[in-house]
């Protein structure tokens, strides 16, 4: 277990070491593509996070919303990186529910603007 108490870390590199992506580099490419947010500000990978920060992801199709309680900058295991964060997010959709917002038939062509934006409000998206 590796603990940095003494100060802030990286916000892409604390998204990765509690498990919110997969690597640290899709953590850099959502924070460049402004898929996250700390105390609902758009951030850089380099933004600084520290305990009480509120951290809001949107990845996989999914917003994630988690408070970080303690700060690490190493990758740690997965019941060690759950105590890092308390999680606020709204639960996962169902898969009937995943698969039956924006479902388009084959061969309907491509979407238009109002059909697009009509299918991301569906799914959650702002």
């Amino acid at each position: 277990m590796v603990a940095a108490d003494e100060g802030p870390v990286r916000v892409d590199s604390w998204i990765w070491s509690v498990r919110l992506t997969k690597t640290r580099s899709l953590a850099a490419t959502a924070c460049r593509a402004g898929h996250v947010r700390v105390n609902g500000e758009r951030v850089k990978p380099a933004q600084l996070v520290k305990a009480g920060d509120e951290v809001r992801l949107f990845h996989a199709g999914r917003e994630r919303i988690v408070v970080v309680s303690r700060l690490v900058r190493k990758r740690v295991g997965a019941p060690v990186a759950v105590e890092c964060y308390v999680d606020n997010s709204p639960p996962a959709p169902t898969r009937e529910m995943a698969a039956a917002a924006g479902v388009r038939d084959r061969g309907a062509g491509r979407p238009t603007k109002r059909d697009r934006r009509e299918m991301e409000q569906l799914r959650g998206r702002p």
